[in-house]
This record gives C-alpha cells, sequence and structure tokens, in this order.
C-alpha cells in the first residue's frame, strides 16, 4: 500500500526495481509548498510531455492535493493505490505522480519509444495492392487494421502474457462473423498459456496450436493487413503480439499456401493460372528429386533412350550413387538458404551467385555430382520459392520422398505421396479440416480454391468458418 510519506514510498519503489539505474525518481516542491515525486523508466517515456503537461503546470497551479487532474493537461490520469501495479504501469511506459500526505498515486501513460516505420513486408511483396505492412507496435497494427474494417463489429480482446515479460497480445475478430465455437476455443487456451516469456507471435502459435509435432503448421502467419482484413471477413480470428510484425490467423486451410492476396486482385482466369501453376510448383519440389533418382536407379527403362545415354555420359566420372548425389546437392541448397538469411544483405546476393554458379560449375567439373542432378536440384529449389509459406514442411517431405524413391523406386514414392496426403488431410485447426474446402466438400468454399470464381459469385462464407451469419453480400439483382 501506499503511504503518505513520500520517502517511505520512494524507497519502497527503489526496492521492488532492486534499486535498477534507470528508474527515475525527481523529486520537487510547487508555489504552495507541496511536496511532489515523479516516477518513471527512463527511455520509455515522452520526456518533453512531461515536462510540458505534468511538471510545469504542478508547479505553477497546484494549490490542493486533490485538484491534481484539474490542472495537469493530459486526459488519461488514472488512480492507484498498490505499489505493485504501479511498478508494472512504469514499465509499460507510464509515469507515477505521488503528493506528500496522499496515500495513493496518479498514473499517465506517455510511453514513446522508437518504432519502426510501416512499409511492405520483404518475404510477401506484390505487384498489385496495399503495400503495408505489420510493425512490432501492437497499437500501429489495430490501427492498420481499422482503416479496412471501419465497422463497430470489429472487436479487439487484449491480455497480458509472460510473468516476466507481460507481453501484450490482443485477439481481433468481427462480430456477428466470427465463428463463435472457435472463438471460444481461442480463448480458452490463450488463457490457459502460463510461462515467463512471449517474445513473438511463434511462442503464441507454439502454446495452442492442435499439433505440436506435425510438420505442417496448422495457424497461419502474415505480415500483411489486407491478408488479415480478408480473413476476418470470413469468420476467422487474428491474433496480434507487441513486439511481432506477424499476426496469427486461425483456423488456417492447406488451400491458404497456394494462395496470395494478390489473387483477388488480379483478373479471375489469370488468378487461376498462378494457383495452378503453385500447385505443380509444390508437387515438384516435394517429388522430383526423388523421382530422378528412383528412374536413374531402378527404372531407366522409362527414360527416351538418346536422354538416358545423356545422363549415363554425364554420370561417368561421378563416384557416389544417385542417391548419395542428390542428399549432397539438398544439403547445399538448405545451407545456401540458410547463408542467404543469416548473412548481412551486403553479401546475399553475392552468395547466391557463388552458390549456385561457382559452387555448381566447380562440383560437375570435379565429378562430384552430375549436371543433370544440378539441375534438378536447381528446379527443385525455384519450384520451393514459390509455395514459400509452406517451405517448413517441404524440406523434410522431400528428404522423406526421396529416401524412398532411393530405395524403393516410384513404389516407394507413391506410398510416401499417399502417406503425406493423408497426414495432411488427418489435421485439424480448431475444429476445422485442414483439407476444407477439398475435404470436406464445400460449394461455396470451392469458388474460392484452386480456381478463383469472380468476386461477384462469393455471395455466402464458407460454412466451415462460419454456420450463423453465412451471407457476405446481398442477393444479385436481376437487370
Amino acid at each position: 500500500m501506499i503511504s503518505k510519506k513520500i520517502d517511505k514510498n520512494k524507497q519502497e519503489i527503489r526496492n521492488i526495481f532492486y534499486n535498477t539505474s534507470d528508474l527515475v525518481t525527481y523529486e520537487f516542491e510547487t508555489k504552495s509548498n507541496i511536496k511532489i515525486m515523479i516516477c518513471y523508466i527512463e527511455g520509455l517515456i515522452d520526456k518533453d510531455l512531461l515536462d510540458r503537461d505534468i511538471i510545469k503546470p504542478i508547479i505553477l497551479n497546484l494549490e490542493k492535493s486533490k485538484d491534481i487532474k484539474k490542472i495537469i493537461y493530459v486526459s488519461n490520469v488514472e488512480e492507484e493505490i498498490s505499489l505493485k501495479d504501479i511498478a508494472n504501469t512504469l514499465t509499460s511506459g507510464s509515469v507515477a505522480i505521488f503528493i506528500d500526505g496522499i496515500s495513493q498515486s496518479y498514473i499517465v501513460n506517455l510511453n514513446k519509444w522508437e518504432r519502426r516505420a510501416v512499409e511492405e513486408p520483404a518475404a510477401e511483396a506484390v505487384v498489385r495492392g496495399p503495400k503495408e505492412g505489420f510493425v512490432e507496435d501492437i497499437l500501429i497494427n489495430k490501427s492498420l487494421l481499422r482503416r479496412r474494417i471501419r465497422s463497430n463489429d470489429l472487436v479487439f480482446e487484449d491480455y497480458t502474457l509472460g510473468r516476466q515479460t507481460k507481453t501484450k497480445v490482443s485477439i481481433a475478430y468481427i462480430q456477428g462473423v466470427v465463428n463463435e465455437d472457435v472463438l471460444k476455443e481461442v480463448k480458452l487456451r490463450i488463457e490457459k498459456i502460463d510461462t515467463d516469456s512471449i517474445l513473438e507471435s511463434g511462442y503464441i502459435e507454439q502454446y495452442i496450436e492442435d499439433n505440436p509435432y506435425s510438420l505442417i503448421s496448422t495457424i497461419g502467419n502474415t505480415q500483411k493487413p489486407d491478408v488479415v482484413t480478408g480473413k476476418l471477413l470470413e469468420g476467422r480470428i487474428a491474433i496480434f503480439c507487441d513486439g511481432s510484425p506477424h499476426a496469427l490467423t486461425i483456423p488456417k486451410l492447406f488451400i491458404e499456401g497456394i494462395q496470395t492476396s494478390e489473387d483477388y486482385y488480379l483478373r479471375p482466369y489469370y488468378a487461376t493460372y498462378l494457383r495452378v501453376l503453385r500447385i505443380f510448383s509444390l508437387f515438384i519440389s516435394i517429388t522430383l528429386p526423388g523421382f530422378y533418382v528412383a528412374l536413374q536407379t531402378f527404372h531407366q527403362e522409362m527414360i527416351p533412350t538418346v536422354l538416358l545415354i545423356t545422363m549415363a555420359g554425364a554420370r561417368e566420372e561421378v563416384p557416389f550413387p544417385a542417391i548419395i548425389e542428390a542428399l549432397l546437392m539438398l544439403l547445399m541448397l538448405e545451407l545456401i538458404k540458410e547463408s542467404g538469411v543469416r548473412i548481412p544483405k551486403v553479401f546475399g546476393s553475392t552468395i547466391g551467385i557463388v552458390g549456385a554458379l561457382v559452387l555448381g560449375q566447380a562440383a560437375v567439373a570435379a565429378g562430384i555430382v552430375s549436371a543433370p542432378m544440378v539441375i534438378v536440384i536447381a528446379a527443385t529449389a525455384i519450384s520451393e520459392f514459390t509455395v514459400a509459406s509452406l517451405s517448413d514442411a517441404i524440406s523434410w517431405y522431400r528428404l522423406f520422398i526421396l529416401i524412398l524413391g532411393g530405395f524403393m523406386g516410384l513404389y516407394g514414392i507413391t506410398c510416401g505421396v499417399i502417406v503425406i496426403i493423408i497426414q495432411a488431410l488427418s489435421l485439424e485447426s480448431f475444429g476445422v479440416s485442414y483439407g476444407f474446402p477439398l475435404t470436406p466438400t464445400d460449394r461455396e468454399g470451392l469458388k474460392d480454391s484452386i480456381i478463383r470464381f469472380p468476386l461477384k459469385s462469393f455471395i455466402f462464407r464458407p460454412k466451415a468458418l462460419e454456420k450463423k451469419n453465412i451471407r457476405r453480400r446481398g442477393s444479385i439483382r436481376k437487370k
């Protein structure tokens, strides 16, 4: 509890923060000889506002202790009587005002820290469409969403997670559109999170997901406000985490891996073409190395004679079996991808050129790998980058198919693909089948799956995402 004596409160606050050097306790007296103490954490507040709107008016105008709310030039003044709660507010960028003779404190929010400007996310660049992306400040992210959904039905529910970090987390949904069952389950799982730290939205994802050991993520993430807006309007839920530019979307479906925000700004025929191309790329990136190894090892009769002779000539000086070749090249591919991400951007392009050209050419010239294998791995890499949102699972599935193809041929590849499909379709995301709208089949959902129908045909929301308010546009007027 707060004491009426400032000196005692000062010592208690100091003890709570273990005399940390960035805790500022500033004491002064007003013209009426009233003793005041102001506490804040250095670097978290706007000192100009503190001097202009709080300290100066108090010194000049405060005559009675209880009139402090009337003279300071801020609106958000709260009263607090617990020193522990005051300490929590200080770490969020608030200022605590103690008055000698009063057993309570006045809390003013003056938080200010460096924020990154809103810019286009590098991982989700588009040719046509909004270029804005979320930043690390949760308040800015909320405002970006409010600019697109100007409705009082848009609801934010805030939580504080992490015993040490006390991270602000917010759930966003549209009242009357959201799937109530999914919303209830999301709230329940978030409330069960009990941990020291939440540093990024990835922490929340791992705590609330349905299948923590699955290779495929069942919770979506994006840095684009327009993507989150579209999903909320379908009945989904978004989760924002302070300190992270990635918003989580729930539930997530497999079909989202081949969709981009730009698909909805393009002509439906071209958008459909791009989605089919991404599905083809997904299949190529998973199966191509294993398919090549299986043909070369077990099924040479399936290769045209001229091509077979060329491939045999290319492998004439290679001492390793085809599967070892593929494993070496895939390992090199993963190393190039990882190094390209971790090193400074100045050297990123250099790594790509060196890895793709110099190392590949040198490996072929040295007889370590064959030229056709380099082409296969290059095509695999290009295909993987086309469906970058699924790259986490693709790397493991590709290795799985490669091993099956190297030891069992096309029979092993067929069995492996069936296993992958069954495993993917057996997943659920907060009660919604991961394979929706393909399985179970939903007529309205199929309009925005592999084939993208014109926006005029999107009359109803997918039934798996919303069961009550399913109509999203009025009936088509007959002319």
